[in-house]
């Protein structure tokens, strides 16, 4: 969702805060910039190999590569822009550039790094139909790998945090009280948490698949959490796909780029999802039962969970189903013993891929079906209280002080988690929203939504806030304030629709974490791979799932 943060350079005019989701190819390219050198703060390290080289391919105007190699067409590529003109890349030959842009996009035709193109209307009903490469950058990024190991050590520590949260109940609710009153979504959550405390309904096994993202600060050098995503953690099926594809093309053109393909680090977020998933299924204890895929009706990025289906079959001999809200509603069941039976199938896990925003829940049929769940014996990926430990007041909460030792033991673990925090203030905090209103550049504004595409960036922050004073109500509460975080903007080559393009972009590691557990006995508790993606520096929101990012992985440095 997750998949969804605050991007560019002090000297840039926009940013953007998350890459969950994002807005039309149009918008997200309509201004490909006429620029020279990258910045030179690009690489916190000016003499690495791939900062050569992206200088070496940047140097030259932004413009558009249309692909040339396999006889491709430029106006059938171009889809109607043929006139433009191919970019000199300087140093580096053309044909060979040509070249690797037509490797990629075969190796991603090969091996499935594809998503439902939106241009055919069957392509997110029926596999198989209009399937077009998912957006990707053609070279890895580089990243610090002391940054790196920083974040996959916390991976442990979120999953255990998002654990003990979700099992202080009075936390829970007291933290979301105001916003249950100012947000109709969390509010209905909150029922449904509610009524399960009343029947007592205790989550003996928990599985959690989590995806922590952060963002590199340009000035601090600090890397800074945007948020935990508890929900619908998209891409662990393609984004592995794409370090395997970065690894490839620098096998075969890493030493003419001088790069080593050693540098990009393995990624096994599909298989590690697999396996926590067939873990939770083996102690469910019923040979019978499958796992299933809460899915929306429409999805472009199916093949992103189908990957994770084939594995679970392949790999761990489980059977998968996929079922919207409304047809879990329709077709499901609860029997005596508790158990979930949908369409006569019993469920031993339900692995939420919707139900994190409200488009999700357009009739009381779907909501009928998430109360369903909830009262069932199958375990939840997520658990109602999974769900609503993710929000952001939630986040926002434990930033405050003396909070974190409410559920974490270890000083030392408090230690690297506070390092980690960015700002958060609740609106009730009436300097804060003062300096928003004075100075909205530094801040976000943050509403209890996943999936991207809601958060308040630059002046919409200062027109929010007073909206919100002369109302006077207490809509307030549905949102947070969030320090803006101000990554380093780099020149990379963004590939769409078979298109190569060029644009100042910005990009956040996501790292994936499993966590399961029997009653007292924690079975698992990892990191799990990791997600990056990159998008153009000039757009507030944005993501691979609608348009505005770009799949991409790392170059450690």
């Amino acid at each position: 969702m997750g998949a969804s943060y605050s991007s560019c350079s002090h000297s840039t005019a926009h940013s953007t805060h998350t890459l969950l989701h994002s807005h039309p190819k149009a918008t997200a390219f309509s201004h490909i910039r006429q620029s020279g050198l990258p910045n030179p703060s690009f690489k916190l390290n000016p003499t690495n190999q791939i900062f050569q080289t992206h200088l070496r391919i940047m140097a030259q105007p932004s413009q558009v590569l249309p692909l040339q190699g396999g006889k491709v067409e430029v106006g059938e590529t171009q889809e109607g822009n043929g006139t433009r003109p191919l970019l000199d890349f300087g140093g580096i030959d053309q044909e060979l550039v040509e070249k690797i842009v037509y490797d990629a996009l075969v190796w991603s035709s090969l091996h499935g790094l594809v998503v439902g193109d939106k241009s055919v209307q069957r392509s997110g009903k029926v596999p198989g139909v209009g399937m077009v490469h998912a957006p990707f950058a053609l070279l890895p990024m580089p990243f610090p790998e002391s940054h790196w190991k920083q974040a996959c050590e916390l991976a442990p520590i979120f999953n255990e945090l998002v654990d003990r949260v979700s099992l202080d109940a009075k936390f829970l609710q007291d933290s979301l009280s105001r916003t249950k009153k100012a947000d109709a979504f969390t509010s209905r959550l909150l029922d449904i948490h509610s009524k399960m405390l009343e029947i007592n309904k205790n989550e003996d096994i928990r599985l959690g698949l989590h995806r922590s993202d952060y963002m590199l600060d340009e000035q601090t050098k600090l890397l800074l959490q945007i948020e935990t995503n508890t929900i619908s953690c998209s891409f662990p099926g393609l984004g592995c796909r794409v370090s395997d594809l970065h690894r490839s093309l620098l096998n075969h053109y890493g030493e003419f780029l001088g790069l080593d393909s050693k540098r990009v680090p393995n990624n096994p977020a599909a298989s590690q999802f697999v396996e926590a998933l067939a873990k939770a299924w083996s102690e469910y204890n019923n040979p019978r039962a499958v796992v299933m895929f809460v899915v929306q009706a429409d999805e472009r990025n199916m093949y992103d969970q189908h990957w994770l289906s084939a594995l679970l079959k392949e790999i761990h001999n489980v059977s998968t189903l996929r079922k919207t809200l409304a047809e879990i509603d329709a077709e499901g069941e609860l029997l005596p013993d508790g158990t979930l039976v949908v369409g006569g199938q019993a469920i031993a896990v339900v692995y939420f891929r919707a139900g994190y925003t409200p488009n999700d829940y357009p009739s009381e049929s779907e909501w009928r079906a998430r109360l369903l769940m909830e009262q069932s014996s199958a375990i939840k990926c997520p658990s109602i209280s999974y769900h609503l430990a993710g929000t952001k007041k939630i986040q926002q909460e434990l930033v405050k002080p003396n909070v974190l030792e409410r559920f974490v033991d270890n000083k030392e673990d408090i230690a690297k988690l506070r390092k980690c925090f960015a700002g958060l203030w609740s609106l009730d905090d009436s300097d804060i929203v003062k300096d928003a209103i004075e100075r909205p550049g530094l801040y976000v504004m943050k509403p209890q939504r996943e999936g991207g595409g809601n958060n308040i960036y630059g002046n919409d922050v200062r027109e929010a806030l007073m909206r919100l004073q002369k109302e006077g109500s207490e809509a307030d509460a549905a949102y947070i304030l969030m320090q803006r975080i101000f990554p380093t903007v780099s020149h990379t080559f963004l590939m769409r629709n078979g298109i190569c393009y060029k644009d100042d972009t910005v990009s956040e590691l996501g790292i994936y974490g499993a966590y399961l557990r029997n009653k007292e006995k924690v079975i698992l508790n990892d990191q799990c791979g990791y997600l990056m993606r990159t998008k153009a520096s000039s757009s507030d929101e944005g993501g691979v799932a609608a348009g505005f990012a770009v799949l991409d992985s790392l170059y450690l440095t």
